[in-house]
Parts: C-alpha cells; sequence; structure tokens
C-alpha cells in the first residue's frame, strides 16, 4: 500500500480513480502496520465453512447451488445465534447479506417443525418483498417451501386465495398485512413463530408504527423477533423494548459507512446546468451500468423522457406507477435490456442488482442516512462500484451533512468544462420535448380521469407510467396538429 501511495505523490498527471482510491484508504493511513493481522484474522475467518455455523445439509448444499461460498460478516454472527432460538438486531452495511442471515435460521426452524403460516417478514418497499421472497424460495427449493408476497398495488381478492392456500413463509408491507388480518376472513397470525423486520427503521420512519404496533397485538408473544437495518434510529430502540425479548446486538458496522470497494466523488455545478453535466458523465462512463436517484416521481419521469430524447436507453421507477409497472420497469434493468433506471427512494433500500456500477446522486437526499442505502445499490457483495453526487449551489448544506456521517471528505469529480457545455444546446432540445411529451402524459391521464369508470378501467391498462411509447410517433402526432406552425423535425 506505501508503494501505491508513493506513486500517487510521483505522477504528475493524477488519474481520478487514484485520488479516490487515496482519500478513502486516507484514514487508514496510519493503520498500515496493523493491516498484516487483519488480513490473516479475515483468511481466519472465511475458513468458517456453512456447516461450522450449525446449518442441515440440505441448507448448505442450497448456498453453494447459489454459489455462495462461504458465510458473510453478518451470517457468521447472526446464524449460531438465530439456531439457538435469540431475538436478534443485525446492524451491517449494505450488501453485506442480511436477508441470508434471517432465511436460513428460519427454514432450519421450519424444516424441524413443519407448520403453516410459520413467519412473516415486513418491508418497508413491495419491490424488496418480491426479492426476499425469491432468495427464499432458492434458498428453500429442495424443502419445498411456499411463500407468498402480500404488497399493496395488487389484487386483494388475489391475495386472499393465496393466504388461504397456508403458506409457510409471508412477505409483506405492513399497511396491506394489516388491511387482510382485519377483512380477510380466516386469516390469523396466532400460531407464528418468527416476526422479521427488513429495513425496520426504514419501516418506521415510513410512519407504519401505527400498522405494526396492529400486527404486534394480534401475533403470540412467545415467538422469536428479529430486526434488521443497515441504518438505526431511535425509533428502533424504542421498538425493542416493545417486541424483542432478551435481544442480542450484531453490529458488523457500529459506525455508519460505506463499503471499501466503492469510489465516492461528489460534482460541483451550477442548478441551471444540472441535466448537462448528467448527459456528459452518462457519456463519458458509457457501456456501464447506472441508476440514477431523483427527489421526486415527477422528476424521474422528466429526467427519462429527456434522456430518451437523447437515444439514451432508461426507464423510471417511482411511487406513482402501478405495481406490475414497477415490477416492470426494474425487470427491464435487472434483465439489462435498459442501461439506466432512474428512480426515487422507492429502490434505495434492499434491493440487490449485482450488475449495478454506477449510481448517481441528481438530486442530494434531504437525510443523509439515505445517501448509504442509495450508494449501497452498488459495490454489493465483494464488487467494485462508483458513486457521484450532484451539488448545486442550493445542496451545500446537506452535502456537508452527509461528510460529517462519512467522517470523511470526497474526492470532486473532474469535468473538462468545454466538453460539458458543447452539450448544452442538444440537452437544451431534449428538456423541451421532455417537457412537451410530460404535459401531453398529464392531459391524457386528466381526460381518461373526468370519463369516470370507463376511463379509469382504460387508465389501469396504459402504458402512461413507463413513458416508452412517447418517443417518436407521439411527438409527430402532436406537431401535426399544431398545423405549419413548426414542421417536424427529420
Amino acid at each position: 500500500m506505501s508503494s501505491s501511495e508513493s506513486e500517487i505523490d510521483d505522477a504528475s498527471d493524477v488519474e481520478t480513480e487514484q485520488l479516490a482510491q487515496a482519500a478513502i484508504n486516507g484514514n487508514r493511513g496510519n493503520e498500515e502496520s496493523a493491516e498484516e493481522p487483519e488480513d490473516e484474522k479475515k483468511e481466519e475467518e472465511e475458513q468458517v465453512s456453512w456447516e461450522e455455523l450449525g446449518l442441515v445439509d440440505t441448507l448448505c448444499q442450497a448456498c453453494r447451488a447459489l454459489k455462495w461460498k462461504v458465510p458473510s460478516k453478518i451470517q457468521r454472527e447472526a446464524i449460531p445465534l438465530a439456531l439457538n432460538g435469540k431475538d436478534i438486531i443485525g446492524l451491517a452495511e449494505t450488501g453485506s447479506g442480511k436477508t441470508a442471515a434471517f432465511a436460513l435460521p428460519i427454514l432450519q426452524a421450519l424444516l424441524d417443525n413443519p407448520q403453516r403460516y410459520f413467519a412473516v417478514v415486513l418491508t418497508p418497499t413491495r419491490e424488496l418483498a418480491y426479492q426476499i421472497s425469491e432468495q427464499f424460495e432458492a434458498l428453500g427449493t429442495m424443502i419445498g417451501v411456499k411463500c407468498c408476497v402480500v404488497v399493496g398495488g395488487m389484487d386483494l381478492v388475489a391475495q386472499a386465495l393465496q393466504l388461504a392456500r397456508k403458506p409457510h413463509i409471508i412477505i409483506a408491507t405492513p399497511g396491506r398485512l394489516v388491511d387482510h388480518l382485519e377483512n380477510t376472513k380466516g386469516f390469523g397470525l396466532k400460531a407464528l413463530k418468527y416476526l422479521v423486520m427488513d429495513e425496520a427503521d426504514r419501516i418506521l420512519n415510513m410512519d407504519f408504527e401505527v400498522e405494526v404496533n396492529k400486527i404486534l397485538r394480534v401475533i403470540p408473544r412467545e415467538r422469536r423477533t428479529f430486526l434488521f437495518s443497515a441504518t438505526m434510529t431511535k425509533k428502533v430502540k424504542k421498538l425493542e423494548r416493545a417486541s424483542l425479548r432478551d435481544p442480542v446486538k450484531v453490529e458488523v458496522s457500529s459506525k455508519y459507512q460505506t463499503v471499501d470497494k466503492l469510489l465516492q466523488y461528489y460534482i460541483f455545478i451550477p442548478a441551471k446546468y444540472k441535466d448537462v453535466y448528467l448527459v456528459h458523465i452518462l457519456n463519458e462512463l458509457a457501456g456501464n451500468s447506472f441508476m440514477i436517484f431523483c427527489s421526486t416521481c415527477n422528476n424521474t419521469v422528466r429526467t427519462a423522457l429527456m434522456l430518451r430524447a437523447l437515444g439514451l436507453a432508461a426507464v423510471p421507477l417511482h411511487g406513482q406507477m402501478t405495481q406490475n409497472k414497477r415490477l416492470a420497469a426494474l425487470n427491464k434493468f435487472k434483465s439489462q435490456t435498459r442501461q439506466i433506471l432512474i428512480s426515487t427512494d422507492v429502490a434505495s433500500r434492499g434491493l440487490d442488482i449485482p450488475h449495478v456500477d454506477v449510481v448517481l446522486n441528481l438530486d442530494i437526499p434531504m437525510h443523509s442516512k439515505d445517501y448509504i442505502h442509495r450508494v449501497g445499490r452498488t459495490a454489493r457483495a465483494g464488487r467494485a462500484g462508483q458513486a457521484i453526487t450532484f451539488v448545486t449551489q442550493y445542496d451545500v448544506e446537506l452535502y456537508q451533512r452527509i461528510e460529517h456521517l462519512l467522517s470523511k471528505k470526497l474526492p470532486e469529480y473532474k469535468c473538462e468544462e468545454d466538453e460539458v457545455m458543447a452539450l448544452q444546446e442538444r440537452v437544451a432540445e431534449a428538456q423541451r420535448t421532455a417537457r412537451m411529451e410530460q404535459k401531453d402524459i398529464e392531459e391524457r391521464k386528466a381526460s381518461k380521469g373526468a370519463k369516470g369508470k370507463r376511463g379509469a378501467a382504460t387508465a389501469a391498462g396504459s402504458d402512461d407510467d413507463d413513458t416508452e411509447q412517447f418517443n417518436g410517433a407521439r411527438k409527430r402526432l402532436k406537431t401535426g396538429k399544431q398545423g405549419n406552425k413548426r414542421k417536424p423535425r427529420r
């Protein structure tokens, strides 16, 4: 490490990546002498196998089938305690394998004591619920585990039919689970053995507290409870008292931190040129897979339309889309048919998309803890990744809070201003096109709303949320309607 530092000092033209790496490693410069023993410790830790954690052969084979060679740190610490019947509060950085840390003990307990409605996993977002369900099913294929996802935005009756089949594991968002507990006949959780809250701090921050309290009232006190999150808040501490019995705290990262293989930068720019810089960075890092975070649903759609007008394949994902459209957008990005996903914070928690190379914070997060979750979408499970945060003249205070939380200064992402400004005219034209198309979408939604039930039925089946069909043909139709005022572009 010292040799690489001297190379950085000697280099006349320092590359940005080296600068970032130096900044990330800067805090640990004084600890170089202690690194070797740490490496030895890591090697010793990595020699722990799945069997040594106390898991049965069937589950160990399932882990290996998923190409998980050895347990991660949170798994090494949490699984043995969970198998001994302890309540757990798990705190670990994003991408460290928290889902398997609670899924494996639950599946092992289910093998020992097969029962319907065995466990409930509460998650803050619908997409995360589907992802956890997939992981349970992948780990439990050999034992025939039955899962049911109960989230808002999907048909209540279809979900009630699924629940009537009495699955082993229910993965739910709190609001919809309460709906079923209150309204679905024959559905109850009186025999529940395990309750898990994944991203527990977010469940409470999103004002689910009332729903969570209702759920806690109808489930048995004699149960195991697991809380998992990358960031803990005071509200979670309050919940500890309400629902856990003699919990064991498994803390892999005590302070808020991001993984070492993540290169983090900021870029300080005037607010009016934000889109121009975004397009420049997307062109400069072309070939990578991007997640772009915006603060509002409106801005995600606007940015997606603008990038499409420039020929960049982008899909929006936000809370005002129907659930089917949200899943479709996510699947397009996961299958790599689209390279750019533009999202609100609905996708900042828990989603595991291995191929994300770069996270761009187009709008800086209002809560600095959300920054840790956003950038945690890349550099997962030992991979490398990049995160760039756009800081305008209005965001300085919010950005300083993030640096304070991370306890380090981030390096600046260098851009050639002349190259960026060369794109200004093309981006301005794309912004104008996006505004027209967004207005068109809003008008269509308003007219459908006015048509009453028939209009609502067609709106439910429309593709307005995804906005992909608004390129090209619709633009020409619109210009055609306006007569000869403006010639259509060729």
